[in-house]
């Protein structure tokens, strides 16, 4: 190996990254754990105030599919159901709005009861 090639000594200046055993959660070609998202699910239910956006994020795709609209400061994903048929949440500083995150439970509650939830639990 060149010497220009070294890499630094551990602990300085690597990154390191565990690996995790994917086990269930298929939605559109994106893996996640199922033990994640009940985690994440468990502390919209507790904190609504302390979720990181990024997790209310991965819910939504789980739950929703892809997103109808990113890229601008909302995400919004569609719903099956007429009427108001969308789930929007934003980006607050790295956290997701408490109000939203409600929302979300409340979406994916009515999606559990009409049978249509693509989450595979």
């Amino acid at each position: 190996m060149p010497r220009h090639w070294r890499l630094p000594p551990r602990g300085v200046g690597r990154r390191t990254t565990s690996c995790l055993t994917l086990t269930a959660g298929v939605n559109s070609g994106t893996i996640y754990r199922v033990s994640s998202l009940d985690k994440i699910l468990q502390q919209m239910r507790t904190q609504p105030a302390g979720v990181r956006f990024a997790d209310l994020k991965k819910v939504c795709e789980a739950y929703f599919g892809k997103p109808r609209q990113d890229g601008s400061s909302h995400v919004i994903y569609k719903t099956p159901w007429p009427g108001d048929p969308r789930v929007n949440i934003q980006n607050a500083k790295g956290k997701a709005k408490p109000y939203q995150a409600r929302q979300v439970l409340l979406a994916i509650d009515l999606l559990e009861e009409i049978g249509k939830g693509k989450h595979e639990r």
